[in-house]
């Protein structure tokens, strides 16, 4: 059994080698603290050694930007765990039922915008308050006195869920690929449920065996990974590019009134909209890891944005030729594999198309370890804030691995067991994902929505990253826009509904909500959060202590 310390206990100075940049203060963020200090501010201690470089910082986030499109699943859409563009690909078959070429295209491109907006303050935040805990750590810290234990108790186990769910999602997309390629090889093949299941759990097994053989390798392994993606787009791209056979006209690729959801137009553009979001959500992957990379403070921010500029760059391009040498909008969007399908149009040639596929199987597994890191990452912080059942047990970290293990394999745990659902019904386990995809744009939305209502001179110290007066707009439209996908997110796939169509979105994202507040009645005495100094992070301390966790209210200091 190797030796578990808890990461309390670990020698902080043990993690951070010579070129970390507790060495180099004034390489940090430009300001007094160093990374170690500003951690130490927040109430804890290093841990970790800082291997996150940038391009696997940047490959990290890449690769978990886009949580599932599972926001209908029913007609055999792929979820994505990957980024942007595989994210469109998955995606592209339930919006052109949606609204057909038009809304396919171009919402995608409104999806990024929307999230880039709510990003930009997510950003901004992990600026100031570069943490593995995230969006929970946020809240902690500029939420009122009164019922910061609450509200960053909720947001927690919102992130956790919704990235667990989120992961499970990834792995059912991986095993649904891998299944899909042999029937499309062999039509008569019939899938079955527990095919998938067994599939769901072999990819478990492979995926998380780099971070048990070989985790100090990962961000080398995260970075070649990105090449690797960058690589397979620009194949598919040239490919269906240089072997299209079919051209569409200018107006057919506009014109609206394509979709066959039964949705009236401006009701299938919005869903469109929600549905593409999927492609770039997750942009809190880098927060998580925060405490693995030299200066966070000011990374954090350009890996978040630059992660969406890439998204954007490589979605657009991808759709717009798979669209244009689409020959058959019916059997495209039908198709088990609508992205499969696309490309066998644009191709005419049923090896280019498996092998393609194939590569795309591999990338859509490929970015499963990060998720595994983030997973850890996150339950193991918030197990440091005795935020989770057992706290002492989880708060560790395997002294030979370097990493979080027991949170690890408890998410790996939580995924096989989640898995089973898919046995007895596809609809409550999509169900689930879908409801906790909005968790996590919740998680997103809460800590913005208390510096509106707070005011963000009152709650945020000197950062990297200041939007000035454009926070205010960030923070306002991300408070806001949470509304529209947690209600567009409960609306049926098309019209009228069956039995087969129900959305049950709703009544689960009940459940889990009283969930959580069944842990905050059975632990919640237990979380304290972080012991915050605050003068250290260029906030005075005007406002009497809290006496149950010796912290202050923050007023900036200017």
């Amino acid at each position: 059994m190797e030796q578990v310390e808890s990461s309390s206990e670990l020698i902080h100075h043990e993690a951070v080698d010579e070129s970390s940049s507790d060495s180099h203060p004034e390489a940090t963020n430009g300001f007094s603290l160093s990374d170690d200090d500003n951690l130490r501010a927040q109430g804890h201690e290093a841990v970790f050694k800082r291997s996150f470089s940038l391009v696997a910082s940047l490959g990290f986030v890449f690769k978990s930007v886009a949580p599932p499109s599972i926001y209908h699943y029913h007609h055999a859409e792929i979820s994505s765990i990957t980024n942007a563009w595989v994210g469109a690909l998955s995606n592209i078959g339930q919006n052109l039922r949606y609204g057909g070429s038009q809304v396919a295209l171009f919402s995608v491109i409104i999806a990024c915008f929307v999230q880039w907006i709510i990003t930009l303050g997510l950003s901004e935040l992990a600026s100031a308050f570069p943490s593995s805990g995230g969006q929970y750590h946020f809240v902690y810290i500029i939420a009122p006195q009164k019922n910061k234990r609450f509200a960053a108790f909720v947001t927690g186990w919102m992130s956790i869920l919704g990235w667990w769910m989120i992961t499970c999602s990834g792995l059912s997309l991986v095993a649904k690929a891998a299944l899909g390629l042999g029937q499309f090889l062999h039509p008569d093949f019939e899938i079955k449920q527990w095919h998938e299941y067994c599939m769901y759990l072999a990819t478990i097994i492979v995926t998380m065996t780099p971070l048990l053989l070989c985790p100090k390798k990962i961000p080398l392994i995260i970075s070649w990974s990105l090449y690797l993606a960058l690589s397979v787009f620009v194949t598919w791209f040239v490919t269906a590019l240089v072997m299209r056979r079919h051209t569409n006209n200018r107006s057919d690729i506009i014109r609206s009134g394509q979709g066959t959801s039964g949705w009236n137009n401006s009701t299938a553009w919005l869903l469109g909209i929600i549905n593409s979001m999927y492609c770039f959500g997750a942009s809190d992957g880098a927060i998580h890891i925060a405490e693995e990379m030299q200066s966070p403070g000011r990374r954090l921010p350009q890996i978040m944005n630059m992660t969406l500029a890439i998204g954007l760059c490589t979605a657009v391009p991808l759709l717009a030729v798979l669209i244009v040498a689409m020959k058959d909008m019916d059997q495209a969007m039908n198709a088990g594999m609508p992205a499969v399908e696309l490309l066998y149009q644009a191709t005419g040639s049923t090896r280019v198309t498996v092998a393609l596929s194939l590569l795309l199987t591999v990338i859509y597994a490929a970015c499963l370890p990060p998720q595994w890191v983030t997973c850890g990452h996150l339950a193991w912080a918030f197990a440091r804030d005795r935020g989770t059942p057992f706290p002492d047990f989880f708060d560790n970290i395997d002294k030979r691995l370097e990493f979080p293990l027991r949170t690890t394999i408890a998410s790996t745990v939580f995924a096989a067991i989640y898995g089973l659902i898919y046995l007895v019904s596809t609809t409550a386990f999509n169900s689930i994902i879908t409801s906790a995809v909005t968790l996590l744009n919740l998680s997103y939305a809460i800590p913005q929505a208390i510096l509106v209502t707070r005011g963000r001179t009152q709650c945020l110290p000197k950062r990297p990253l200041d939007l000035g007066r454009w926070g205010y707009i960030c923070n306002v439209f991300a408070t806001l826009w949470i509304i529209v996908p947690g209600v567009m997110s409960c609306f049926p796939p098309e019209l009228p509904v069956t039995l087969g169509s129900m959305n049950y979105s709703a009544p689960v994202l009940v459940a889990l909500f009283l969930i959580i507040l069944v842990f905050w009645g059975l632990i919640g005495d237990e979380f304290k959060g972080p012991n915050i100094d605050w003068e250290m992070l260029d906030f005075k301390n005007d406002t009497p202590s809290d006496s149950s966790t010796d912290l202050v209210e923050p007023n900036i200091n200017l």
